[in-house]
């Protein structure tokens, strides 16, 4: 199985292959996403930026998340076409979730919500990994990654 670096390289290859250029918004990874696909290479010419929305007014106020649960199929859908719209991106991903230890917003510790936004696609999914904060970041990092790939791949532009 691939790690978070390799899925991250991988991706860089295919974005420096088909011009694509991708966003981030993210709350649980507090910027460790952003931080693994900006060590791949090439990562300025692909890599619009990316957002840590921690707060729940940074995801209303900058992302336009409604007012729903910030740990929803709801919010990582707006951060996601948010993050794309604001940052010019051709593809988006949004991760926000509960990493433990404790529940959050009656949501249990490693609940996560994903989504990915493009111009002719929207997707969304939610995982409920296990173990510490630590592992449930890891896991989430890598889901994420994998997600993104699936997305560029099915040529979601």
């Amino acid at each position: 199985m691939a790690d978070a670096h390799e899925y991250a390289e991988e991706l860089a290859r295919f974005a420096e292959r088909t011009g694509l250029t991708i966003a981030v918004a993210e709350s649980l990874t507090c910027g460790k996403l952003s931080a693994t696909l900006g060590a791949a290479p090439n990562s300025a010419e692909w890599l619009r930026g990316g957002l840590v929305a921690y707060s729940s007014e940074v995801k209303r106020d900058v992302l336009g998340v409604p007012d729903v649960p910030v740990v929803s199929e709801k919010a990582a859908r707006a951060m996601a076409a948010g993050v794309r719209k604001l940052l010019g991106a051709d593809l988006a991903i949004a991760v926000t979730g509960v990493g433990g230890p404790d529940d959050q917003d009656g949501e249990p510790a490693g609940s996560v919500w994903f989504a990915v936004d493009s111009l002719v696609q929207q997707r969304a999914e939610h995982r409920q990994f296990e173990g510490g904060p630590e592992q449930v970041l890891a896991h989430t990092i890598e889901f994420a990654l994998r997600m993104l790939l699936t997305a560029a791949s099915h040529r979601v532009r």
